[in-house]
């Protein structure tokens, strides 16, 4: 069918009228709501009437940017990318039930018992798998879809299938690394804060070192990207970790995602320095950052041991030591790509569009500035320090703010 945006009333009919969705439910009686409140598509659930734990979750892309309203066009072809990113997760991802490109729509499991790891972290519950689980994501992603791994002829088709996802890169060239560092119509800047605004839009150190990210960002082609891996693209319970809504997903630099997981942890442990002031709570947060990528590294080190060809290396070419010596600085040099990443990720938070609820959803005004300046300076320091970053220790000591 053509495309048309989907509504609660008429997403049932639709849904039925796909065999391996009516096999599903096993009935013609299903109800859908939306659920949804992302930044830019709708998401609804669709359950049986008879039997409500039968359940799906339908997403869809409308052409448009949601929050910033239908004048801000945006192509429905992110769908297309998101769905070709979860069918190449072979862990940790929701099952695919149905896609359709020309609705740019997606019906896929309903994690029912998994919670936002944003909302999660606000509550003060501990997930402790997740570290586990998301490095294991990491590792695996990132170093099977780079050169370190792939053939040549590989990985430029794996460039071709995701690189036309041109207007979302965008997005991130504008919301992260541009628009929340300069006068721009989009910036959220609350009252109060004017001045710390332009202090901020006249650091022109600082904006050196974001142009320096990025130009990475726009040009370094080393891996297939989530594009968004914040905490509110990942599930969780107790035992299960899974990424959800990859339609950023690119071809791009190995740090971007890793930086994105560690600015969001970065920003739960500021929310609870200045809300709970929970130090035990605090301090599993802390750990989480360092067990994020000490378990990246560990997993994507021992997967490169064992890949003994690929586009970049050729057997013989260097004995072990050396070979040891260059994959030890090839890690550092993700780990000091990734906190500079991270660094704007928090940064462009303060003032850019799409604020985080654990720092702009702070109810009382001054905690909430107190903890928006502290995100603010935490970022600035991981841009501007990010090239002399020596262990993950190091990220951490500047988020506790003792850099």
């Amino acid at each position: 069918m053509s495309y048309e945006i989907m509504t609660p009333e008429t997403l049932p009919k639709y849904l039925l009228s796909i065999p391996a969705i009516a096999d599903f439910f096993e009935t013609d009686e299903i109800e859908t709501e939306e659920i949804g409140d992302g930044n830019l598509n709708f998401v609804f659930v669709a359950r049986s009437v008879k039997e409500p734990q039968k359940s799906l979750i339908v997403k869809q892309a409308v052409p448009y940017l949601r929050c910033a309203g239908e004048e801000y066009s945006l192509s429905r072809e992110r769908m297309k990318f998101e769905i070709r990113a979860l069918q190449s997760y072979d862990i940790h991802a929701p099952k695919i039930y149905h896609a359709d490109e020309e609705m740019s729509l997606v019906v896929m499991e309903h994690l029912k018992s998994h919670k936002i790891l944003r909302k999660g972290l606000i509550q003060k519950e501990r997930y402790d798998l997740f570290a586990d689980h998301i490095s294991t994501f990491l590792a695996r992603t990132l170093f099977k879809t780079s050169s370190l791994y792939l053939q040549s002829d590989e990985k430029r088709a794996l460039m071709e299938r995701f690189n036309e996802n041109r207007e979302l890169c965008r997005l991130t060239e504008d919301f992260v690394f541009t628009f929340p560092y300069m006068q721009n119509e989009t910036n959220h800047i609350e009252p109060g804060c004017e001045e710390e605004a332009r202090e901020l839009f006249e650091d022109y150190e600082f904006k050196q070192k974001v142009l320096g990210l990025k130009y990475i960002f726009m040009t370094q082609a080393d891996a297939l990207l989530h594009g968004d891996l914040h905490t509110g693209s990942i599930m969780v319970n107790e035992k299960e970790t899974f990424v959800i809504d990859p339609e950023f997903a690119f071809v791009g630099p190995f740090g971007f995602d890793i930086g994105a997981v560690l600015a969001n942890l970065g920003s739960a442990y500021i929310s609870h320095r200045h809300v709970s002031g929970d130090s035990e709570y605090m301090e599993w947060i802390e750990q989480n950052m360092v067990d994020v990528w000490s378990g990246f590294e560990r997993k994507f080190l021992d997967l490169w041991r064992e890949r003994e060809r690929s586009a970049l290396i050729e057997p013989g070419f260097l004995p072990e030591e050396p070979l040891e010596s260059f994959r030890r600085e090839f890690m550092r040099d993700i780990l000091r790509q990734s906190a500079g990443f991270a660094g704007c990720k928090m940064a462009r938070r303060v003032f850019g569009i799409a604020g985080v609820e654990e720092i702009r959803g702070i109810e009382d005004r001054t905690l909430r500035k107190r903890a928006m300046m502290d995100a603010l300076e935490c970022g600035k320091s991981l841009v501007m320090e990010h090239e002399k970053i020596e262990s993950i220790e190091d990220i951490v000591a500047i988020v506790k703010g003792l850099s």
